[in-house]
């Protein structure tokens, strides 16, 4: 398993070795202003042994928010805040990346701030509860965005990107999967607009390929990557043909020079999405979705990708790669303390030794 331990370059994003901390929504953050604490410099700290750390999903604006507690990095104060997690993270030797995640649909109010709105392409409610302070809630009915709207959501993840690297991340990764906002527009079952945004495959994959660009603009292409899972119906998404939409989406982005794709495999779709991506981000793809070592070494040799995403090993084993390397027993997660307050089940798992 050696191939797993050499570094990697990917545009500007430097990666120790090949195991990569995948974005995992934690719940921990200052509900009454989305900010990170000193909980989360201590949790991405202990885990700065991964080649790179994908942070959770951080919203570009109150809009952006839909689930309790997630962070957010639109103010000096949340910019601030990230900012002592990266240099914990940087003084270790590690490199982080931002994931910056607009749920749109996938919201309750009762989570979010009173001004806050729940908005998506079409006003077409998803079906399924969310968690709130007073328990699962049904999801809310967004509102269409309007025509004049979309050029300021497309800003919103523009200044987000800048704000990651002001706060000392080594890039950014838009969401584009998960039923978010993203993943939105490009599908036919969520995007039901009339106007340049909506239709036609092209018009569907505009909103994407608009953020990406302009996240690239903001940061540099050489720092943007995104993830994707084609055919994904969580958060109630569906698409009538969601391989021709994300082929068509995904040579339209591969023109962009992003870093990198993060792509999750989902055999049960019936869609080979790492077969797709390759044939469009062969030399810059990350592979995710519940890889042994023994799979993910595997994996990088027959040239599915250039380094694999761990996400649930790394919640109970921080020291994960030191365990993969020296063979070590791996711990196991408590789904019960997965998403609750405070510092257990989130910086209390012990290193090996």
């Amino acid at each position: 398993m050696d191939n797993l331990f050499t570094p990697l370059q990917l545009g500007d994003i430097s990666f120790k070795n090949r195991i990569v901390m995948a974005p995992m929504t934690r719940s921990r953050a200052m509900a009454e202003d989305d900010l990170v604490t000193d909980l989360h410099v201590e949790y991405y700290r202990q885990r700065a042994s991964a080649g790179l750390i994908i942070s959770e999903g951080v919203q570009p604006s109150k809009n952006g928010k839909g689930y309790c507690r997630t962070p957010g990095i639109y103010n000096a104060e949340q910019v601030a805040a990230w900012r002592r997690v990266t240099d914990a993270v940087h003084a270790e030797g590690g490199s982080i990346v931002c994931q910056v995640m607009h749920v749109g649909r996938v919201a309750s109010h009762l989570n979010k701030e009173v001004s806050a709105e729940t908005v998506a392409p079409s006003a077409i409610k998803a079906e399924g509860e969310i968690f709130t302070e007073q328990g699962m809630k049904p999801l809310d009915t967004p509102r269409a965005l309007l025509r004049e709207e979309i050029p300021r959501v497309v800003d919103e993840y523009r200044r987000a990107a800048q704000n990651a690297i002001d706060a000392g991340f080594d890039g950014v990764e838009l969401h584009c999967t998960s039923g978010y906002l993203p993943a939105q527009f490009l599908s036919t079952g969520t995007n039901h607009r009339q106007d340049e945004y909506g239709g036609s495959l092209e018009n569907r994959c505009r909103f994407p390929l608009e953020v990406l660009a302009a996240m690239a603009e903001a940061v540099g292409a050489s720092r943007v990557g995104f993830r994707i899972c084609p055919g994904h119906p969580f958060n109630d998404l569906h698409d009538d043909n969601p391989e021709q939409t994300f082929r068509a989406f995904l040579a339209a982005a591969a023109q962009l020079n992003l870093a990198y794709l993060h792509v999750i495999r989902m055999p049960a779709t019936g869609l080979d999405n790492i077969a797709i991506s390759k044939d469009y981000f062969a030399d810059r793809l990350l592979i995710n979705e519940s890889y042994t070592a023994e799979e993910a070494s595997q994996a990088l040799a027959n040239g599915d990708g250039q380094a694999v995403t761990f996400g649930r090993p790394f919640i109970a084993n921080p020291d994960f790669v030191r365990r993969i390397k020296e063979s070590l027993p791996l711990a196991q997660m408590n789904p019960k303390t997965l998403y609750v307050e405070g510092s257990e089940g989130f910086i209390d798992y012990p290193f090996a030794d």
